[in-house]
């Protein structure tokens, strides 16, 4: 996805002042500072970008690795492991019960996508859907159905229900949709699209969709974003290089952390932050932050951040 996000990017990181040639910056000049008192560690170091990832609810984690083809794991005690490789830029994951979901084609060069069942057990792969345009964001439902944000498609979202393999495209209209997250009451859901908006959609409702923030109040490359109980939204930032707090209330935001950005001279964005995920550990609930520089962080939250999330479906 990254090549074609270049193209789309250019207007936000010139406003932005991050501009190729520039050297790595370590603030967004457009939002404010809420870092004091984040704790930020580094779990696993890759030499390849992390698109996605997704907690096992074992303290491990499933991450993709779009651009080599494979989704990998990373155990509680830091082992990493390549579960499956050989894919078509996988990028989405979402664990439901015994199985590991997944989309391929999440690249604007890329054939069309599918979306993928595997069986950690057994080793089974199993096509669900196929013909998917640059399929990106992938989202549970507490229904059980499945949300696909496909960022080369015009409708942008589609929907599917593996109860009975019916598929809906199209099922909202959000073109370039982006990261995918569930409302906290577990009724309307978040994405992001490549227009560098952030958008709510009421689950019963899906042709409404409301604004939440963007342009010109919020100029970055919105990608893959969680929320918590309180209703506070945490996104990556793909061309800034930051991880932003967002009040979808008041539609103001702030920056957690930032400088996430590959090691390099010459910075080439979108090369930032490009999954958020909630998860709990023993210190309570973290934020974990996977990025195109190949890490995968765990950031905790200082005193009086409450990161609980809402509903979680299984």
């Amino acid at each position: 996805m990254r090549n074609y996000l270049r193209a789309c990017v250019s207007v936000a990181v010139a406003t932005a002042g991050i501009v190729a040639g520039q050297s790595n910056a370590n603030a967004d000049p457009l939002l404010p500072d809420c870092s004091d008192g984040w704790q930020s560690a580094t779990l696993t170091t890759t030499p390849v970008p992390l698109e996605n990832l997704e907690s096992d609810g074992a303290g491990g984690f499933y991450l993709s690795a779009s651009d080599i083809g494979e989704l990998r794991h990373i155990d509680a005690d830091g082992t990493v492991r390549t579960v499956l490789s050989g894919l078509v830029h996988p990028g989405g994951i979402r664990v439901a019960g015994n199985f590991v979901y997944f989309v391929t084609g999440d690249h604007f060069t890329a054939p069309t996508g599918e979306l993928v069942r595997y069986d950690p057990t057994t080793g089974e792969l199993v096509t669900l859907v196929t013909g998917l345009n640059m399929p990106n964001g992938l989202l549970l439902l507490p229904d059980g159905d499945l949300l696909v944000a496909t960022s080369r498609d015009v409708h942008g979202i589609s929907r599917y229900r593996p109860s009975t393999g019916e598929f809906t495209a199209g099922w909202a209209d959000v073109p370039g949709a982006n990261g995918l997250a569930l409302a906290p009451d577990g009724r309307s859901v978040y994405t992001t699209d490549l227009t560098f908006q952030v958008e709510q959609i009421p689950l019963d409702a899906p042709h409404e969709v409301h604004r939440v923030l963007g342009v010109p109040d919020h100029v970055v490359l919105p990608d893959d974003l969680d929320a918590t109980a309180s209703g506070e939204l945490y996104l990556a930032d793909h061309a800034v290089g930051s991880v932003d707090r967002i009040d979808p209330a008041t539609g103001t935001a702030c920056t957690i952390v930032t400088g996430v950005v590959k090691p390099a001279p010459i910075r080439i964005p979108p090369d930032g932050p490009t999954s958020v995920r909630i998860a709990h550990d023993p210190d309570g609930w973290v934020l974990y932050v996977t990025a195109a520089d190949g890490t995968l962080r765990r950031m905790v939250p200082p005193p009086g951040v409450d990161l609980t999330p809402g509903v979680r479906p299984h």
